[in-house]
């Protein structure tokens, strides 16, 4: 199951988050903004609304993404990526576990799960996954209440616990920071503040994007 995440990277190590705050467009708009970029698998997030508004900008953002080509991770919400037959889940702690989330999407679906600590990553090499998350790897501003700072030397450690599993950073990585996650050995860098935030985007994508492709 691991490679299906890494094959959805196409040969990048940019994995983005969508954030309306941040960005000020619709999640939609989002994927197609990245999509012309040359994204191919976008994380769909947002803590913020209702289930239900969630499930329709999903489905909006999922049109999109079928259209150009992009592979769509709901987070958190299994129910939702069943419903709309998105590409996979992003899963957090307090989540569905793995195990039933795997039982209920199926052999072909990306799941992903979020750790913080070097117990939790280890805990997370027996179950059903495809990619490992851990961090944050420093200071972040886009998650309320976040877990103390890991730091690349616990980024380090936690490559070694997980093995061949795909290890994804995430939390206040910039395309400045990002080699020093990279030589720590993430396979991925998940991204929202430094995508959304910067006043040149184009310039950044395309830089972020051919950082991914050489390293």
């Amino acid at each position: 199951m691991s490679t299906n995440f890494l094959d959805a990277l196409a040969g990048t190590q940019l994995y983005p988050l969508t954030d309306t705050r941040l960005s000020k467009l619709s999640h939609a708009e989002q994927v197609a903004h990245l999509a012309r970029f040359g994204v191919r698998l976008i994380q769909l997030r947002d803590k913020t609304i209702s289930p239900l508004e969630f499930y329709r900008v999903a489905a909006e953002a999922l049109r999109v993404a079928r259209a150009a080509g992009v592979k769509l991770i709901i987070n958190d919400r299994v129910d939702i990526a069943l419903s709309l037959k998105a590409d996979g889940v992003h899963l957090g702690q307090d989540d569905l576990p793995p195990e039933a989330a795997r039982r209920i999407l199926g052999p072909k679906a990306i799941i992903g799960f979020s750790t913080h600590n070097p117990e939790q990553a280890r805990l997370a090499t027996a179950l059903p996954i495809d990619y490992v998350a851990f961090g944050p790897i420093f200071a972040t501003a886009t998650k309320e209440s976040p877990e103390p700072e890991v730091g690349v030397s616990g980024l380090r450690n936690v490559r070694r616990l997980v093995g061949q599993i795909p290890l994804v950073a995430i939390g206040g990585i910039t395309h400045d920071n990002c080699s020093e996650v990279v030589d720590a050995g993430a396979d991925a860098i998940a991204v929202i503040g430094d995508l959304w935030s910067s006043p040149d985007r184009a310039s950044l994508y395309a830089r972020w994007l051919e950082t991914g492709s050489q390293a």
